[in-house]
């Protein structure tokens, strides 16, 4: 305990930082900071400390409890038993930790193969609870619903009902998120090119165009050229998600008249194409969009060849960084979105990394569950969120004037002795601590927290992500390609409004007929 409590001063990781230590690159109403929940009827403890103030005393008399956990892992080098964050994290939670590392490449396979044996870990991570083999035996009754545990612990009852919400099947919650920014999407554009151009942010959709357009056909970088475009997109369909919202269109799933609706079915989502055909027709896009890889999304914008991304916030500023060692008077700034026909909207993340399911034939008994829902409320204590994320103070991050600022990066090799590598992927981020706490190294990194935080004003909820349909795990691969297929197609005119009404229907009789009505069942019956 005693080396627990040598970090008095703890403190609140930001959105930003959040995104970089939890390895999770930039493909994608209700506020993530405050949902609405359950208030906890234990000891709050360490979980309301005022920062700065030291750790509440965790009086154990037990022996640890024993805990096996699968989890991902993004490099080489994991933390092991020998870590002293690894024994900090056991001191602090009483427990005897089994954390079994996974690659991010083959964790998939694993994971599969893990939930297939039927001898899993006490508590196992995955990305989507509505992947087929999560969704079989979750329906199998493989784990535990802890929907009606929540209440009882001061961290986990703090869970935001938007992203439990997201989390959830069929109405019922069995897994235990990791928080990512809700409102993370937003328009990263060359502030310099625009000023160059005597131009204004853009505030509508009109106005959008306009600025893409004057990159394309206006010089500006003043190089004499006729060498740049308004927006690099890549075979990543993200961007066209993101801005069908602008046009009013659901995410992913509306409803009308009381039913739910798929989003490429609705008026809005046809708009939204005719004005991405007349993006690519006039050139504002690059032409090889539909092939151009993601890995080298950036380069576009560094080399002075593109003007704007829509993608997560937090390219801005990476692209900034980049473009400045490039180009000395290049800069990048932000905003979240542009303003359609129905006012401001954007798309949501789904507010998650993944989630923790917690093993029936590993954790047997109600009392085992809640040891292991104890101890992943402990690890949300602040001293914990701080250990977690950012290592320990004096070696990974110090403190300036009140706020936290970082030494080496959790992934710096600091040797066995304090290799804190990947134990972040345990952290689940409930409560989503306060970003203003830490200190963001540039303006522009304190804008994209404060344009993740105005977004989740203005974020387009999918009322379908609870619901499973035994027709989309059958065939939702092939269903999302015939979606995704005629949006490009009409995009590069090899379609036409009839041809994407054709391939319509096929996504209707290929399945989407039979989908539509499993969702508007679930959908219905979580309803009554």
């Amino acid at each position: 305990m005693k080396r627990v409590q040598k970090q008095r001063r703890l403190y609140i990781s930001a959105t930003s930082a959040i995104i970089a230590v939890s390895v999770i690159a930039g493909c994608s109403g209700t506020s993530t900071n405050t949902g609405t929940s359950t208030t906890g009827t234990g000891n709050t403890g360490a979980a309301t400390q005022s920062p700065g103030t030291k750790p509440a005393e965790t009086k154990t008399k037990d022996a640890p409890f024993k805990i096996s956990v699968m989890l991902k892992s993004f490099s080489n080098d994991n933390a092991s038993a020998d870590s002293k964050v690894w024994k900090q994290v056991e001191e602090y939670t009483n427990t005897k930790l089994d954390l079994q590392f996974t690659p991010d490449a083959s964790y998939l396979d694993k994971m599969n193969i893990t939930l297939a044996s039927g001898s899993m870990p006490s508590a196992i991570f995955v990305v989507n609870v509505k992947l087929p083999a999560v969704a079989n035996a979750i329906k199998g009754g493989a784990f535990w619903e802890i929907g009606p545990y929540l209440k009882d612990y001061p961290n986990l009852s703090k869970a935001n009902q938007t992203i439990l919400n997201n989390t959830s099947v069929n109405g019922k919650y069995y897994g235990l998120y990791t928080t990512r920014p809700i409102g993370r999407m937003g328009i990263s554009y060359r502030k310099d090119w625009l000023d160059n151009l005597g131009m204004k942010e853009p505030k509508t959709i009109d106005e959008f165009y306009n600025m893409l357009k004057a990159f394309t056909n206006n010089d500006p970088d003043k190089n004499g050229k006729n060498d740049t475009y308004g927006m690099v997109v890549t075979k990543y369909p993200g961007p066209w998600d993101i801005m069908q919202t602008w046009f009013g269109a659901p995410n992913k799933w509306g409803v009308k008249d009381g039913k739910l609706v798929p989003a490429h079915l609705t008026p809005e989502y046809l708009e939204a194409l005719k004005f991405y055909k007349k993006l690519y027709d006039e050139k504002l896009v690059n032409q090889d969009f539909a092939v151009y890889d993601s890995a080298k999304w950036n380069d576009p914008i560094v080399n002075g060849k593109a003007g704007v991304a829509v993608d997560v916030a937090d390219r801005s500023y990476q692209i900034d960084e980049k473009l400045k060692t490039v180009d000395p008077k290049g800069t990048m700034d932000l905003i979240g979105a542009v303003s359609g026909p129905s006012g401001l909207h954007n798309q949501p993340t789904t507010g998650y990394a993944g989630v923790f399911l917690i093993s029936k034939s590993t954790v047997k008994t109600e009392a085992e569950l809640r040891k292991v829902l104890e101890f992943f409320d402990k690890t949300n204590d602040k001293v914990m969120q701080a250990l977690l994320g950012y290592g320990i103070e004096g070696t990974h991050y110090k403190m300036d004037n009140g706020k936290l600022v970082t030494i080496l990066t959790i992934n710096d090799n600091m040797g066995p002795d304090i290799n804190n590598k990947n134990m972040n992927q345990l952290s689940l981020q409930i409560p989503y601590i306060i970003p203003e706490l830490f200190k963001p190294s540039t303006p522009l990194r304190i804008k994209a927290n404060e344009v993740m935080k105005e977004n989740e004003k203005i974020i387009i909820a999918n009322p379908a992500e609870p619901f499973t349909s035994n027709t989309f795990t059958q065939k939702g691969a092939q269903l999302d390609q015939i979606v995704e297929d005629a949006r490009v197609k009409f995009i590069v005119g090899k379609t036409d409004e009839a041809g994407f009404k054709a391939d319509m229907d096929l996504w209707k009789k290929s399945g989407g007929d039979d989908y539509t009505k499993e969702m508007n069942e679930a959908y219905s019956g979580v309803k009554k």
